[in-house]
């Protein structure tokens, strides 16, 4: 990490903690995909997926970060695991939609979390917690954009 200074007007401490929320999520992906038998990439993958409903490969790997290559191996993975499908896409039969399967009970995985979680909401008033939702999808997508800058950046290519 090259400079951890955090931006001027963050109250002390804010840095750290935004760090770790981000080493927790990850420790928690991984904890998930150990209990569901696959690899961190999949499962979280496989959220992708779950929020999307269907997605040709190539927003797959958009929304992941991963590389076209590897995003065709993720998927060959989860559809030998039964956990995807590919379809025609009806509008455009050239392309190739992937979609979940519902075939991995999530609940005893994530319920944990969930519980956790509400109780941590719990402690925020409604319009607090509109700040804070806000705030997850201005942060997905400036992680996000990150995530393709960096890979621009290691690749010495940009991507689309």
């Amino acid at each position: 990490m090259s400079d951890d200074t955090p931006p001027k007007g963050l109250p002390a401490g804010a840095h750290e903690a935004f760090r770790r929320h981000l080493d927790a999520v990850t420790a928690y992906t991984q904890a998930a995909a150990d209990a569901a038998g696959m690899h961190p990439t999949d499962w979280a993958a496989l959220s992708v997926l779950n929020l999307a409903g269907r997605l040709t490969s190539g927003e797959l790997a958009e929304r992941t970060g991963l590389t076209t290559g590897a995003t065709t191996r993720l998927i060959d993975r989860l559809e030998r695991a039964g956990h995807v499908r590919r379809n025609a896409d009806p509008a455009d039969r050239r392309r190739v939609l992937v979609e979940p399967v519902p075939a991995l009970d999530v609940g005893p995985i994530v319920d944990p979390a969930r519980q956790r979680l509400a109780e941590v909401f719990r402690r925020y008033r409604p319009e607090e917690l509109a700040v804070l939702f806000d705030y997850f999808g201005h942060a997905a997508d400036a992680l996000l954009a990150a995530t393709h800058e960096i890979r621009a950046q290691a690749t010495g290519r940009t991507r689309p």
